[in-house]
């Protein structure tokens, strides 16, 4: 029976033991390891409906060797709240919280909120600094609590701002990505506070802790980008010189590799800090690369040209009489000079931008074949993994007037989003495959796996043959046209093309004095790195794309060039042919 009594106490002792064991490494682990969630938690006891500090995942730049650089991340340090009721002197409260967070609610505002006998919690401060708000604290103040905080931050604060996007309150006053990367990557990026251990005890006792780490792990991480921070910097700098130059309404850009899809660089003008929203208009943190729509002018020559060559309605060498003007369906379509050109070659269409040349190539493949081409090229969103995508319009490819497909060959009558167009074009430096643009190239989990996201969705449009033969045309217009030649490489080919659109008037037809540029260009010309694609809204006091763009296209190509260290493709000599200007007008008749 003895025997029996201590066998059964040994047991107890046991298990008395092996639980206080269990307390004391629970104590560990919610002291020690996550000792800082809990004092966070405590320190936020007054919040209302506050379950932790703000936490979220961050988003990186990835630099050309491959090192991340933080383009959101989160900022640690102090918010200022007030107690009306346990409030004693409101005026000195005010003039000590001022002292070191200037920025606050004004005098006014505080001493209001200060008379509210019936709240208990007022935030009236933000995004104090460590020293700030221990400087406050040791004051020790009735009714002023500091307490921790954290908040989103932006190191580059304008670096590719449209493209990262926001986060803020959305309506249901919860706190999430808005626009931007932040937005479609939200379910990534977010961490909820909900996730923090709530007791110990539940834990000690259930695998309730390890299923809450392991549901965080699996839905929570970082966003790894594809854009460069030099790279972006770079097309930044520029659209703002050309911006101000030309006081446009907008300028904007893409650098992408054309045969990956990856976005390098994209941005349009002006555009925000991220870190200071106030002044800005919300209707204008979106992307306009993605979300807008533009009829892009002569730069859709080369598809037209591409589609004929596919469809084997035309070659290289065909030639047509072209007479300067012609009518369809009782419109009155004209080159940009009026000027006719007689007999002319496929080349000298993409190389001079003649728009009968285009109309020309339109007529020959006719309504349902272009139709086609076009539909393929433009008629769904790209998917690029930014919001809002904007949808093209080709309602005039829809009817069966001829006048609408021979001015959408030269790109006026359809309207197209940049990001589209440069989805399009990539097909001509891709052997004739269009790639999908994206800005994301992996996911890192909170378990610590990178998980690489693929973007393998290709679209074949043209046979590679045609496509080269278009890239030929295409640094023809480079090697012999733009700047009157001199734009020229020596030791690396370079495709390109200009356009120039009349801006809608809003009543069914066009400004005679308002334009739309665009300029597009791979390199190397026949075993393309990147693609580039360039627009400025409504510049002022100049007519043609190749004035305002050529330089800024030229300074990106050449900072690439040497940036990536992409070897010559061919040697110095090279001939050129003597070709008439660039130019063009007559409503919507531009280059």
């Amino acid at each position: 029976m003895r025997a029996q009594f201590r066998s059964r106490l040994r047991i107890v002792l046991t298990l008395v033991f092996l639980i206080a064991l269990g307390i004391l490494v629970r104590l560990y682990f919610v002291q020690i390891v996550h000792g800082e969630e809990y004092s966070q938690k405590a320190d936020r006891q007054f919040i209302s409906g506050g379950s932790g500090l703000f936490d979220r995942g961050s988003i990186y730049f990835t630099r050309k060797d491959g090192m991340l650089i933080s383009a959101a991340t989160l900022s640690t340090g102090f918010l200022v709240a007030i107690n009306p009721q346990t409030l004693i002197d409101p005026e000195a409260a005010y003039e000590a919280i001022h002292a070191v967070a200037p920025d606050m609610i004004s005098r006014e505002a505080f001493l209001l909120a200060g008379a509210k006998k019936t709240q208990v919690y007022i935030e009236v401060a933000h995004r104090l600094s460590n020293s700030a708000g221990q400087t406050l604290a040791a004051q020790h103040i009735r009714g002023v609590q500091v307490l921790k905080e954290r908040w989103r931050h932006y190191p580059g604060g304008t670096l590719a701002a449209q493209a990262i996007g926001i986060v803020s309150y959305g309506k249901s006053d919860t706190l999430g990505g808005r626009t931007g990367l932040e937005a479609v990557y939200e379910e990534t990026l977010e961490r909820s506070g909900d996730l923090l251990y709530k007791n110990f005890f539940a834990e000690l006792f259930s695998n309730v802790g390890n299923l809450l780490v392991a549901a965080r792990d699996a839905r929570g991480g970082d966003v790894v980008t594809t854009i460069e921070p030099e790279v972006q910097t770079r097309l930044e700098d520029n659209l703002a010189k050309l911006h101000r130059k030309y006081g446009s309404k907008e300028s904007g850009g893409i650098i992408m590799d054309s045969s990956t899809g990856a976005i390098y660089a994209i941005s349009s003008y002006p555009s925000y800090d991220a870190n200071d929203l106030q002044q800005v208009d919300p209707a204008s943190l979106g992307s306009p690369s993605v979300e807008h729509v533009y009829e892009f002018g002569s730069i859709m020559k080369p598809l037209t040209m591409t589609a004929g060559l596919d469809a084997g309605v035309i070659t290289p060498s065909s030639t047509y009489n072209d007479t300067g003007c012609i009518t369809v369906n009782t419109a009155r379509i004209c080159n940009w000079d009026l000027k006719a050109r007689g007999v002319v070659s496929m080349k000298q269409v993409i190389v001079q931008s003649l728009n009968l040349g285009a109309a020309w190539v339109a007529t020959e493949l006719g309504q349902e074949k272009f139709r086609a081409y076009f539909t393929t090229l433009f008629g769904s969103k790209t998917g690029i993994d930014l919001p809002h995508e904007g949808v093209s319009l080709l309602n005039n490819l829809t009817k069966t007037q001829q006048i609408g497909y021979d001015t959408a060959a030269y790109g006026q009558g359809i309207a197209v989003t940049p990001v589209q167009m440069i989805r399009a074009l990539s097909a001509l430096a891709n052997s004739g495959v269009m790639v999908q643009p994206h800005l994301v190239s992996a996911v890192r989990l909170n378990s610590g796996i990178t998980r690489p996201l693929s973007w393998d969705q290709k679209i074949p449009v043209f046979s590679a043959g045609v496509a080269h033969d278009t890239s030929v045309m295409m640094t023809a217009v480079v090697d012999e046209k733009l700047q009157n030649g001199a734009a020229m490489i020596p030791t690396m080919s370079v495709a390109a093309k200009t356009g120039t659109a009349q801006l809608t008037n809003g009543q069914g037809g066009y400004y005679t004095d308002r334009f739309f540029h665009s300029f597009v260009g791979f390199f190397p010309s026949y075993n393309p790195r990147f693609i580039i694609l360039l627009y400025t809204n409504d510049p002022q006091g100049v007519t043609y794309a190749s004035d305002t763009l050529s330089a800024t296209f030229l300074d990106l190509v050449h900072f690439l060039i040497d940036y990536y260290a992409i070897p010559p493709d061919r040697g110095v000599s090279h001939v050129r042919e003597t070709t008439g200007p660039t130019s063009s007008q007559q409503a919507p008749t531009l280059i």
